[in-house]
Order: structure tokens, then C-alpha cells, then sequence
């Protein structure tokens, strides 16, 4: 499609004429009155005001993003644990009357966890005491036959007698013994259930945090676990969980960070002491799509130097050593902020008139660790730059107050627009300004944006001659009027093409009407 061009009003062409003739000038100088210039034609043409208006953007001062921290290195979930922990098992074969304490309970050592139903055991105590008592019955039943007997055989002289009265004496104290050995045996069966009656609880053996609790003897992945699972109170150490396929990017001896989750700011230091690749551990993300595979995930620990300020069962970060705590002297910038093109290596940096500009600046040294530049020349910490989102411009206002921004303006809104590369973007380029959604400045404009004032005389909205001389005279009045009369190329030409421009519509304020 051949683009169509917006004819200057002559309140614009005025203002090039004036700083067409001074003859030099500094290129932000004329970067400033093409940006007027620019702003006298967004007045005129309604997307351009629109696109204009309302956009801002919201800057940050360099020193405080060098204080922020990118999280640019990797990060893996942990949680504070005690160094030492327990299992705590419970009797397979009993009936657990009552779990007296829950996950993340502080318990204390000697302190009551568990208690079992002692119903069963009390009714055959009952039992076995009534089986014991007719053991003694027996017993004693037995000794008085005895003394019977032994009467008996006192006072007979028959030997068949005396021998039949010794056989009984006998069987009876048969008897006997072995009603006593099933009385022993019943005391200690009833010692038994006494004991288990005492032994009706269970109690912790150490002080610390209860980590998990698992009635069934599995874990909540299925795996065969201990009844409870306690912390113990002492020396803090971290776990860490990471999956297969990052499982590699840790070893033992590393140094790592620990970072809050809540405060970023506050760290502590340690050294991974072991990843466990034996113990896997399966994902907790589990799916309910069929397809879906949970990675495998593999525990592993961290020394601290010190645990002041952590809290047994804290949630916290983990991150590799990699230098992102020291402080560097000079300006280090995270290389998301900085954007390449033909001319160098620049970001976008508000000016002092809190205006979107490119600000090229010279790289240093590159931290690959961190992925950040040195900043050699062409920016300081005092410097408000923002992020190199698609579509900024050079001209945008500038605000510190994130709450300024208007999400809704057109910069923040770019899908069905058909601007050059960025939407609405407008891109300094080779020391002129670009502007295109399917239109373009004039030429004449352009040679004010270039500085060749010189060549603006013919100025004809379908064609334009460089050999013609730009005559003060002719075209270009002081007191801002057009003058039909000088461009014949105009009224002639006006009708030929729908992109042409109607004199006859154009007043003394610098209306125009742009073909469709």
C-alpha cells in the first residue's frame, strides 16, 4: 500500500523556517523542536494526539534496581528441619484410642503423643483373674484330698489298700503341680495386660516439632513411612527438594544462599552437605490426566553457618552461590534493561524533562553468572531508566508513580495497529525521527528533522524536488498565514489523487484535511 503523507500545517512549516535559520544547531536541540514540531501535528490528527496523551511510563532510579534483587539464578524450595529427627512407631496390634497432638505441635520430652484403647485389655484382666482364682480352687481342693488320704492311710493295715490310698496322694499332688505352673502362667499373663494397660500411651522421647504424622504407615505418596515423624530441637539445617532433571546442578560442597520468602533481604549462608539421589521422592504435583508423568524428585541438604533469625519449619529459598550477594563498585546493569542496534548498546532513560529517551552507554565487563553488565559510561545511579517493553518511543512522559500509568492508553494496547516494528513506536534512527502507522512526514519536514533547510520552497503533496530552493519570500509568511496564491502546484493538483490536499479548506489556525 503507498503510504500517504500529512501535509504540515503552516504553524509547523513557521516553526522549521526559524530553526532552519539559525543554521546550527545541537542535535538534541533539534530533537527537542521536531518533538514540538510533532506535538503541533498530533493536535491536528486525532490517532496521533491519542497515541500521544495518554501514554506514560513508569522509571526506576538505577540504584535501586542494582539493589533489588533479579532472581535471575536458579531457585529450589526448602524448609528449616533439625538437623536430628526421630521416627516414633505405635503397636500394629493395638487399637489407638487417640492422636493427642497434631503436625507442627512443639512437644516436649516425657509428653503424652498417642494413647491406645485399653477396653480389651481390662476385660481379659478381668478374665484371666476369675481363670486364676479356679486354678487356686483347684489347688486347694487338691490339698485337702491329700490330708484325707494321708488320714486314711494312717489307719489301714491293708497293703492293697495303702497302696491304692498312695496312688491317689499322688495324682492329686500331680494335680497340683501342674494347676500351680498354670497358675504362674495366668499371673503372668495378667502382668501383661496390666503392663499394657500402664503402657496405654505413648510419650515423646526428645523434644521437638512434630514433622508429620502418617495413621495408615504411608506417606501421602504411598510410600511406607513411621507412625510419626518429630524434629528435634537443636541445630537447624535446611532440606531442599529439586527434580531430575536439575538433580545435576547440585553436589555436595556447593555453597548456597538461604533467602526468605517473605523478606527477600534477609540471607543466610550454607554449604550443601548431601543430595540424596537414593531417597526419591515422588512429585506432590500429581496430575489427573493419564499423560501426565510427575518428575522425580530427590531430597538434599544444607549445612548453615549460622540459623539466627530462622524458625524451625520455615519455608525459605535456595539458590547457588554464584556472587549475587556481593556488592560491585561502579553501575551493573541486569542485560534485560540494555537493547542493541546498528548504533551500540543503549536503554531507555528518562531525560531531564522526564522524557522517554535512548541513552546509548558504553559495556564493560559481562557477569555471566548473574547475567549483568558494567556500565562504563553513559549512565549513573541517579539515572531513572525502565524496562525495554515493545513499542516505547522517545518522547513518552516519564513518571516515578506506578499508579500514573494509564494501562489503557494506546502504548499498553498495540494489537490491531500497524505501526513500524513496535506498534506505536517512534525510533531514533541515524539522527532523524520515524514516525509510521501508514503514513509518513513529508519531506520537507524530513529535511527539518535533517538539517538541510535548505530545499523546502516546492512543497507539493505528491511530489517533492530537491533542486528547488527554499524561498523565504514566497512560501513561508511571518505572520503564519497561508497563501494560496503561492503554490500553484497545489490547486492544480488537488484533484488528481485522494491522498491530495484542498487549499480551499485551509485557514489562518492550520486546519488541514487529510485524504482518505
Amino acid at each position: 500500500m503507498e503510504k500517504k503523507k500529512i501535509i504540515i500545517p503552516i504553524v509547523t512549516i513557521a516553526v522549521i523556517g526559524a530553526v532552519g535559520g539559525t543554521g546550527y544547531y545541537y542535535r538534541d536541540t533539534i530533537i527537542d523542536v521536531a518533538t514540538e514540531a510533532f506535538d503541533v501535528v498530533s493536535e491536528k490528527i486525532p490517532f496521533l494526539q491519542s497515541g500521544k496523551s495518554d501514554d506514560k511510563v513508569y522509571v526506576e532510579k538505577v540504584s535501586k534496581i542494582m539493589n533489588t534483587y533479579t532472581g535471575n539464578t536458579n531457585r529450589y524450595n526448602g524448609v528449616v528441619e533439625s538437623q536430628d529427627s526421630y521416627e516414633v512407631n505405635v503397636d500394629s496390634s493395638r487399637t489407638i484410642k487417640e492422636i493427642l497432638v497434631k503436625v507442627g505441635d512443639e512437644v516436649e520430652e516425657g509428653q503424652t503423643l498417642v494413647t491406645y484403647d485399653t477396653s480389651d485389655l481390662e476385660m481379659q484382666v478381668k478374665q484371666a483373674k476369675l481363670e486364676l482364682e479356679g486354678i487356686q480352687n483347684e489347688i486347694d481342693s487338691s490339698n485337702k484330698k491329700i490330708a484325707t488320704l494321708n488320714d486314711e492311710l494312717n489307719k489301714t493295715t491293708d497293703e492293697d489298700d495303702k497302696f491304692s490310698l498312695k496312688t491317689d496322694i499322688q495324682s492329686e499332688e500331680n494335680s497340683i503341680e501342674e494347676n500351680k505352673l498354670d497358675l504362674e502362667s495366668k499371673n503372668l499373663e495378667i502382668s501383661k495386660y496390666e503392663d499394657q494397660i500402664n503402657a496405654s500411651s505413648v510419650v515423646s522421647k526428645r523434644s521437638g516439632i512434630v514433622k508429620e504424622i502418617n495413621e495408615n504407615g504411608t506417606d501421602s505418596n504411598g510410600n511406607s513411612a513411621a507412625f510419626m515423624t518429630i524434629l528435634q530441637a537443636g541445630e537447624y539445617r535446611v532440606k531442599g527438594s529439586i527434580d531430575e532433571q536439575n538433580v545435576w546442578m547440585v553436589s555436595d560442597g556447593q555453597s548456597v544462599i538461604i533467602r526468605s520468602r517473605v523478606d527477600e533481604s534477609q540471607t543466610w549462608n550454607g554449604t550443601i552437605s548431601k543430595v540424596d539421589t537414593d531417597n526419591v521422592q515422588k512429585s506432590d504435583d500429581d496430575s489427573s490426566s493419564d499423560n501426565t508423568v510427575s518428575a522425580t524428585k530427590y531430597p538434599f541438604y544444607v549445612e548453615l553457618s549460622s540459623a539466627d533469625g530462622l524458625l524451625l519449619g520455615q519455608h525459605v529459598y535456595i539458590e547457588l552461590d554464584e556472587g549475587q550477594e556481593e556488592k560491585k563498585e561502579g553501575v551493573w546493569l541486569y542485560s534485560n534493561y540494555i537493547v542493541q542496534d546498528d548504533s551500540g548498546a543503549y536503554v531507555w532513560a528518562a531525560n531531564d524533562k522526564n522524557r522517554l529517551e535512548k541513552r546509548y552507554v558504553e559495556l564493560g565487563e559481562y557477569d555471566e553468572d548473574l547475567a549483568e553488565y558494567e556500565i562504563l559510561d553513559g549512565l549513573s545511579l541517579d539515572d531513572y531508566i525502565t524496562w525495554p517493553m515493545e513499542g516505547l518511543y522517545e518522547g513518552v512522559t516519564t513518571v516515578t508513580d506506578v499508579s500514573e500509568v494509564d494501562y489503557s492508553s494506546p502504548l499498553y494496547n498495540q494489537d490491531g495497529t500497524e505501526m513500524l516494528d513496535y506498534g506505536t513506536e517512534m525510533l531514533y534512527e541515524n539522527g532523524m525521527y520515524d514516525y509510521d502507522t501508514e503514513m509518513m512526514l513529508d519531506e520537507g519536514m524530513q529535511n527539518y528533522v535533517d538539517g538541510n533547510m535548505g530545499n523546502m520552497s516546492d512543497y507539493d503533496e505528491t511530489d517533492y524536488d530537491d533542486s528547488d530552493d527554499y524561498d523565504d519570500s514566497d512560501d513561508y509568511d511571518d505572520s503564519d498565514d497561508y497563501d494560496d496564491s503561492v503554490d500553484d502546484t497545489d490547486s492544480d493538483d488537488s484533484d488528481d489523487s485522494d491522498d491530495s490536499y484542498d487549499d480551499t479548506d485551509s485557514d489562518d489556525s492550520g486546519n488541514m484535511e487529510v485524504g482518505e
